[in-house]
């Protein structure tokens, strides 16, 4: 990985792309007007762009570059806002003052939903296995500007950890959190979520095992909520009761919590 800046630049984009390929412990590549299609091969890397209002990771011979944008989370708040229900909230049972582990951050629309649930007593960690998109999502996170000022709040809320999320939920105490969800990267593509398309070259396909289960199971106080294709086997095969949507190509499965039990 090296980082580089957009083709028309300034001292000031110059001095940013060093200091954030400093902190990433990368190269910086002088633009010097080339393509970036020409550095990628020419240093036989991937690289991260900095432009006037983003930051792009650009994968070598890939067309499409990712980058933060809050995704469906913009409208899925509006509709809040204006007293709609939202599946995920639903599904999670999230009120003002709990916490949730979004253990697939991705492109963090479902924690910035959470976050404006829960508000600001309450806690959303966001895990993101990729160090790349992790930074570009922290950063997007914290200075993309919205018209809407509960979104802007909700997004500045979200803590963001660059980590697998097996070995987070391994390591920490059980009741960490009220809800732990996972949101995989679906093993079978649904061809109308093209707005995380580039995402899919950058994410870690790590598998729900029954391992992870086990410890989302523990670190939950209230549920574990998980996010499938409604094709997936997993919904069976680990107890989850099942959020069906007939509109919708993924369900909702979801896993009360009774310490009872």
């Amino acid at each position: 990985m090296f980082v580089t800046t957009a083709g028309r630049t300034n001292e000031e984009m110059i001095s940013r792309a060093k200091e954030v390929a400093k902190f990433l412990k990368c190269d910086y590549v002088n633009r010097k007007k080339k393509s970036i299609s020409y550095l990628t091969n020419l240093h036989h890397q991937d690289c991260i762009v900095v432009g006037h209002e983003r930051l792009e990771l650009h994968a070598k011979n890939e067309r499409s570059p990712f980058f933060f944008h809050p995704n469906s989370a913009s409208f899925r708040i509006k509709r809040i806002i204006g007293g709609e229900s939202d599946p995920f909230l639903e599904a999670a049972n999230l009120e003002k003052g709990m916490s949730i582990l979004d253990c697939t951050l991705g492109m963090a629309s479902d924690s910035i939903v959470a976050s404006h649930a829960v508000g600001g007593s309450g806690k959303v960690i966001g895990l993101e296995a990729n160090e790349y998109v992790a930074y570009l999502v922290k950063e997007g996170l914290t200075t993309w500007n919205s018209p809407v000022m509960e979104m802007n709040a909700a997004m500045k809320r979200i803590e963001v950890v660059n980590t697998n999320f097996k070995t987070f939920l391994a390591s920490i105490a059980s009741d960490s959190f009220d809800c732990v969800y996972l949101d995989p990267m679906f093993e079978e593509a649904i061809n109308s979520s093209d707005g995380i398309q580039p995402l899919r070259k950058w994410a870690e396909y790590t598998p729900i095992t029954e391992e992870v289960i086990f410890h989302a199971k523990r670190v939950a106080k209230e549920r574990v909520v998980l996010k499938e294709h409604f094709r997936t086997p997993l919904f069976e095969r680990f107890g989850f009761d099942v959020m069906k949507r007939r509109s919708s190509k993924f369900h909702y499965g979801i896993i009360k919590i009774d310490r009872q039990d």
